[in-house]
């Protein structure tokens, strides 16, 4: 059973001079489940057991950007659904062969990883660490497992890379990665194809596109964008060459969420599958801040720059009929409507940033 969405990012990137480190940035469990770090087979948890991996770096990234996880707030979605989480890094082998020793699992969700182009510039290494590594030891456990789970797992729109033909189809090319985190995201998906082929893993790779609601990823623009624009922080925003517009293709989180679930369904022996979750209609970032805009009541200071050539794509357009199809995926969540959830939830979480207007520092990029 995957947990509910966390307050704190895999992705999010780390201040100057912090390190990944692969380990969970969650609160503890509650006092009266087994011990994280001993789990014994004499002492099973619950069947919702959740091991996870979240870098440590990410809180204190989070911090950076001016803000402050409540712990206690996410530790209460997760007692209320009845979650145990494992503090743990993913390449941690023995760590991992215990829990499947402990809990029977029959599915398993692999959602941790370092994510964002352009942090691969300044620490690549954690990519492979994270991206690579992390879902060869998770796979390695689950080949040998019984009952054999099947096995969801975070690819990325990424791949796509400088792809041109739109709206992007799991059948089209994926041969040219525009960042190294693409790259990792790619070799995650012939790596599955290893495992389906030699131990016959039934393994879903899920394509997200740029997933935005509550609880989302506070490296995320939608996300630093309404921060500055409630400072009054200057807001750059990229355009393409002859100042061509850079547009995404957004997917709310609330109907994302529920296609990862849906990933996990067994159909048939062994498959190996790839799905797009994203929205049929890309989204111009001046756009999104405009709707910012109007829900926090508040003027952006917007820069208009050229976008720099750091792994960032001008566009991405989806093609969801393969997740609709077989998913049952329907994106029913307009962006009026989500974007209204997350600075709802925004203003409820963070409730000193509406108090920080007018303060100055140095803008906050886009894409």
């Amino acid at each position: 059973t995957p947990p509910p969405p966390l307050g704190v990012a895999p992705s999010a990137t780390p201040p100057p001079g912090a390190a990944p480190t692969g380990r969970s940035a969650c609160a503890p469990p509650p006092a009266s489940a087994a011990p994280a770090a001993s789990p014994s087979s004499s002492q099973a948890p619950p069947a919702s057991w959740v091991p996870t991996s979240l870098p440590r770096s990410s809180a204190a990234a989070t911090a950076s950007l001016g803000s402050t996880i409540s712990t206690r707030a996410r530790q209460a979605l997760l007692d209320r659904a009845g979650v145990f989480v494992v503090e743990g890094d993913v390449n941690d082998g023995p760590l991992l062969l215990k829990l499947f020793d402990v809990v029977p699992f029959t599915h398993v969700m692999h959602l941790a990883a370092q994510a964002g182009v352009r942090y691969a510039m300044t620490n690549p290494s954690s990519y492979v660490h994270s991206n690579v590594a992390g879902l060869v030891s998770v796979l390695e456990v689950a080949k040998s497992a019984d009952p054999q789970p099947a096995v969801v797992w975070a690819s990325s729109s990424s791949v796509y890379g400088l792809n041109s033909h739109v709206p992007f189809s799991e059948v089209d090319r994926t041969d040219r990665p525009a960042s190294l985190y693409a790259a990792t995201k790619k070799a995650g998906e012939e790596i599955a194809h290893v495992y389906n082929h030699i131990y016959g893993l039934a393994i879903t790779g899920l394509r997200f596109f740029t997933v935005y609601g509550p609880w989302g990823r506070p490296d995320m623009a939608y996300f630093f964008f309404t921060r500055d624009i409630l400072r009054s922080k200057p807001i750059s925003i990229f355009e393409g060459p002859d100042h061509a517009t850079v547009a995404r293709c957004l997917a709310a989180l609330d109907n994302a969420g529920k296609s990862t679930g849906s990933g996990g369904k067994k159909r048939g022996s062994a498959p190996l599958r790839v799905y797009n979750l994203g929205n049929t209609s890309p989204v111009a970032v001046s756009h999104l801040v405009s709707i910012l805009e109007q829900l926090l009541k508040v003027k952006a200071v917007r820069n208009v720059v050229k976008m720099p050539r750091n792994g960032d794509v001008q566009f991405t357009h989806a093609n969801i009929s393969l997740a609709q199809r077989e998913l049952g995926y329907h994106p029913t969540t307009d962006l009026n409507t989500g974007l209204k959830k997350f600075v709802r939830w925004y203003l409820e979480y963070y409730p000193t940033s509406s108090s920080k207007k007018g303060s100055r520092g140095g803008s906050s990029s886009a894409i």
